[in-house]
């Protein structure tokens, strides 16, 4: 036996499941699908936001990635602007007069 086989693991998921009411089927989900393992202090984190919002769990879940997505495309794009301004030529920049 491993020791992993000993040590009991808990794991809190997120998953919304799209039951027909006709037939209790499985229906195909028009959106890809993403299974997510949380530590039990961050599911009770998310699902009081959620249940503060009045929205479900993985709606919850989804507007917290789509904005840490935004912070990173933040970051990104104001290291690139960084780099842009340390490699700037002032005396050969337009002044403001001269582009409108």
């Amino acid at each position: 036996m491993l020791v992993i086989d000993k040590v009991r693991q808990k794991r809190y998921t997120i998953c919304d499941s799209n039951i027909s009411k006709r037939g209790g089927e499985n229906m195909p989900a028009k959106n890809p699908r993403v299974n997510v393992v949380l530590e039990k202090p961050l599911y009770n984190t998310i699902e009081r936001l959620a249940t503060k919002e009045g929205i479900s769990l993985s709606t919850k879940v989804r507007d917290l990635i789509k904005e840490a997505l935004e912070i990173e495309e933040d970051v990104a794009l104001s290291e690139f602007a960084e780099i842009r301004e340390r490699s700037l030529i002032k005396s050969k920049s337009l002044k403001h007069s001269e582009v409108w």
